[in-house]
């Protein structure tokens, strides 16, 4: 058993990766798995919350994100990789969960008061509306934690109080079953750089505004083409703001060294690099950094086998440990 401590993650099935969920995410994991216990899984299960009558894509999304994962970084040596569908010991602590969890401590989630107003205003595709499955988020999301009995997830700042409702649950599964079973999992905050869309709002796939980890490099440097700059600027040879830069700059932040960004700083302020060729450049520097991601994705796309066999063995890692925790959980709750 290892002494590491225990964390677990996970990302509903959407479809490919894109840059945002690179540095937000991914970037963050390879870290985490040299030094804590990782449990890193695919949530079908909450894909179904929203997307229940559009499944004809979600085998397939659930192989795209483990791929931009291996492709990342993501070592299925370290981490135990595997899909939350595959470990039915979370559906069975759902249930359990959700017998002790009041209703208003449900209502309360902020992810779930997002997702459902996303149903109700139309910009989600489940045309039945709010359903059982959606207001039961929370607790599955609390099961999947408490399922490993972990001590940390990493999250954002603003992603706090969503992890409150699963440490309220831990402790009161633990009060009215008179046990010390479960932990109650710390936030781990991690420092989540937001990366904008290249029109400058949210990045995201239905908004036609990302650039993806899969994307080959010609479709990489055109992309980058259409990234928002200075406003501001008329001319090449104007002064220009990189404070005011509300996309391209930011990229630069986000890929370059420290000299290399100081350099864009200084000849942009001096009206010496054209918005134009700034983005070529820009262009080039990221497809420099996504070489050797791409090169890895594409090694196990024509390996897709080996992938599928990451994904039992994760799970059969991930069902293993869920056993354990839900053995006590019976014994607990005094099951038959």
């Amino acid at each position: 058993m290892s002494q590491k401590q225990r964390i677990v993650s996970g990302m509903r099935p959407t479809g490919k990766l894109h840059l945002g969920h690179y540095l937000g995410v991914l970037t963050n994991f390879v870290k985490l798995q040299e030094d804590y216990e990782c449990f890193f899984f695919v949530a079908d299960w909450h894909a179904l919350t929203t997307k229940s009558q559009d499944t004809d894509s979600l085998k397939e999304n659930v192989l795209n994100v483990v791929l931009d994962w291996l492709a990342a970084g993501v070592d299925p040596d370290k981490s135990v990789i595997y899909v939350q569908s595959r470990v039915p010991q979370i559906a069975e602590l759902h249930i359990y969960l959700s017998m002790i969890t009041p209703q208003n401590w449900v209502e309360r989630d902020p992810t779930l008061k997002d997702l459902a107003k996303m149903v109700r205003t139309g910009q989600d595709d489940n045309k039945s509306g709010i359903s059982y499955g959606l207001l039961g988020y929370p607790v599955l999301m609390a099961a999947d934690i408490m399922m490993f009995n972990v001590d940390a997830i990493p999250v954002g700042i603003d992603q706090v109080a969503h992890i409150e409702i699963e440490r309220d649950i831990a402790r009161r599964f633990n009060n009215i079953y008179k046990t010390d079973l479960f932990k109650e999992a710390v936030p781990k905050l991690t420092n989540i750089p937001l990366l904008k869309g290249l029109d400058g709002n949210k990045m995201g796939k239905s908004f036609n505004n990302d650039i993806k980890i899969s994307d080959d490099e010609e479709t990489t440097a055109k992309k980058v083409m259409t990234a928002i700059t200075d406003r501001s600027r008329a001319r090449k040879d104007d002064p220009g703001h990189p404070d005011k830069c509300e996309v391209a700059f930011t990229y630069w932040q986000a890929f370059a060294d420290e000299k290399t960004l100081a350099t864009v700083e200084e000849e942009c302020k001096a009206g010496k690099r054209g918005c134009a060729d700034c983005k070529r450049q820009l262009g080039c520097l990221i497809n420099e950094k996504l070489r050797p991601l791409r090169k890895r994705r594409k090694y196990y796309e024509n390996n897709i086998e080996l992938v599928h066999k990451i994904l039992e063995e994760g799970s059969e890692k991930a069902r293993i440990e869920a056993e354990k925790v839900l053995k006590e959980v019976r014994k607990a709750v005094k099951m038959y």
